[in-house]
């Protein structure tokens, strides 16, 4: 859909046109929310947090959740081979930073246990993406694209995992 699809032409059209847009500082830091060194040291203390509180098991998920975060994106990137904005480069769908922003900041958010972190690890995912858009570093269907396919992934992991707890019964 991404790279010849009917929405192509117009997802291009609207990146060039949002391509230097807003302050150049404030979109920066949005796309670098997006990065390694950023959003892995927030996933990486909520997982130390969960390990000291006794959920081992929900730290190993968010870091294989992770994990898989370069296991999906780089071959699609490969497969697909979309061209990006302002670069004859390829290989720049899905976004590998709204992936990693997703996982990291919403992974933190329910390690930690705090319902009122969920709304700001969606706004730092979409502050990501909108930099990453308004920085001219991915055309706006990279970014939808990659939080879509995450996003989807982690409602298919949940409602596996309330089908299996569904049909446990409580131990004694």
């Amino acid at each position: 859909m991404a790279v010849h699809g009917p929405l192509a032409g117009l997802d291009e059209r609207a990146g060039r046109a949002l391509a230097g847009r807003g302050p150049a500082w404030l979109t920066e830091l949005g796309a670098d929310l997006g990065g390694m060194p950023v959003a892995l040291p927030v996933l990486a203390a909520a997982m130390a947090y969960a390990v000291w509180r006794g959920r081992r098991v929900q730290a190993l998920y968010a870091g294989v959740a992770m994990a898989l975060v370069p296991a999906l994106v780089i071959p699609l990137k490969l497969l697909l081979d979309r061209p990006g904005p302002l670069t004859d480069a390829t290989g720049f769908y899905p976004s590998g930073h709204t992936a990693t922003a997703l996982v990291a900041y919403c992974g933190a958010a329910l390690l930690v246990h705090r319902r009122a972190l969920l709304p700001v690890a969606v706004v730092l995912t979409v502050a990501t993406g909108t930099g990453l858009v308004l920085r001219g570093y991915h055309w706006p269907l990279d970014v939808a694209g990659s939080a879509l396919l995450f996003t989807g992934a982690a409602l298919m992991v949940g409602a596996v995992r309330g089908r299996r707890s569904a049909g446990r019964t409580p131990r004694r």
